[in-house]
């Protein structure tokens, strides 16, 4: 990024900041800096605001000049668009409360995210519960939107090719001949992959599958018919813990915002037909 740009975005912040402060509070007797269309800035309040958020430009501010300017271009702006009744246009206003949503729940949880962390104990727990497997599998695809008879041909291909597997027993090669997927050249081997990469129904069948080696009976994913073999788990100690470290913090901040539009749930009137709904 270059200097200039970086400059550019800081200036953008700082006017951010100084206009979230600088027209909610009421105008008092004070020096008018400028006026447009009625819209008053005062000096005091300017200089104010400007010298609170000094601390976000530690290579250097824009000067008060640039700043006062890119606030009577804002408020040019705001005034032309509602003279052209762009708040009452209703995709305009779907976005205004977009950022009025955005800004309760900043408000609102800001300050409780903050102060969330993890701590190693909580990190390796919750690794031991969903830890980086290694697979290999066998597929026959078929679309979700699949017909009976479409179901039926896939299943019974599916299910030839666990018998030949109960008798050969040699998973890579049976995947080499059979398998439809695009790991087939390499035996159905998908390397290690974290749950967040693998379908829920593959990875769920995978772990509970528990020793390495071990392969899965028939089972159906949005991918197709799948046979799965585990064939590793890696263990805490081989994976970087600042990743789950921050899956944990996002697991985290993802609850308390689910806790919070709870609470406002209980407080309201909320009428759903979801049987109106179709897939």
């Amino acid at each position: 990024m270059t200097k200039l740009l970086y400059r550019a975005m800081q200036r953008r912040i700082l006017l951010i900041e100084i206009i979230t402060a600088l027209f909610c509070r009421p105008m008092q007797a004070e020096t008018e800096l400028a006026v447009i269309n009625k819209k008053v800035i005062t000096l005091e309040e300017f200089n104010r605001k400007y010298q609170e958020n000094l601390k976000y430009f530690p290579l250097g501010a824009p000067t008060k000049k640039a700043v006062l300017d890119d606030l009577i271009k804002r408020e040019l702006g705001i005034y032309e668009a509602k003279k052209q009744a762009l708040d009452q246009n209703p995709e305009i206003a779907d976005r205004m409360n977009t950022v009025l949503f955005n800004a309760l729940i900043d408000r609102q949880l800001a300050s409780e995210i903050e102060h969330l962390s993890v701590s190693n104990d909580e990190a390796k727990a919750r690794y031991l519960k969903s830890p980086t497997l290694r697979t290999s599998h066998i597929l026959i695809t078929l679309s979700p939107h699949a017909d009976e008879l479409e179901q039926k041909k896939s299943f019974e291909k599916i299910k030839k090719i666990q018998l030949e597997l109960k008798k050969n027993k040699n998973f890579s090669k049976i995947a080499q001949l059979y398998s439809e997927g695009p790991a087939a050249p390499m035996g159905g081997d998908i390397d290690y992959q974290p749950a967040e990469r693998l379908d829920p129904i593959y990875y769920a069948t995978a772990l509970q599958l528990k020793v390495p080696g071990s392969i899965s009976d028939i089972v159906r994913t949005p991918f197709g018919y799948q046979i799965i073999q585990l064939t590793g788990i890696k263990p805490w100690n081989e994976i970087d813990p600042n990743q789950v470290k921050r899956l944990v913090l996002e697991e985290k901040k993802t609850e308390a915002f689910e806790k919070y539009i709870s609470k406002l749930k209980k407080n309201a009137e909320i009428n759903v037909h979801s049987e109106l709904l179709k897939d």
